[in-house]
């Protein structure tokens, strides 16, 4: 899973075909500390890039997931309810929240991708 892209918002996504799998940086889980609870969205559901797509709560705080592109959730990744630290792994062994059918492919354009988001960490703190 080498070809990942990501969002100002900390959002990580892996490309596969028609598919992009949604999860959180490194950053983003090390920000929120322990986590408690993992808000999924409903499978079906439509999301428009921007909006939220899911909530992860920790003992310091709530953080909405937004959808990096526009899409409709065909999967979610249920292993997540009873463990949190599956958002700690890498996309591919676990640590993805949904999966987006893509509605729009020029939006993956607008994410970065690994270099380009490491240079953004460095404006971020």
């Amino acid at each position: 899973m080498a070809d990942l892209k990501f969002t100002t918002d900390h959002e990580v996504v892996y490309i596969e075909g028609d598919l992009a799998w949604v999860g959180i940086t490194e950053y983003a889980r090390e920000a929120l500390g322990d986590l408690v609870f993992v808000e999924l969205p409903e499978v079906g559901k439509q999301v428009e890039k921007g909006s939220d797509v899911a909530v992860v709560e920790s003992v310091k705080t709530a953080a909405e997931v937004y959808a990096p592109i526009d899409g409709e959730v065909v999967e979610v990744n249920e292993a997540l309810e009873s463990d949190f630290d599956l958002l700690s792994t890498p996309l591919e062994q676990g640590g993805w929240i949904a999966k987006l059918k893509i509605s729009n492919a020029a939006q993956l354009e607008e994410l970065m991708d690994r270099a380009a988001y490491d240079e953004y960490l460095k404006t971020v703190d």
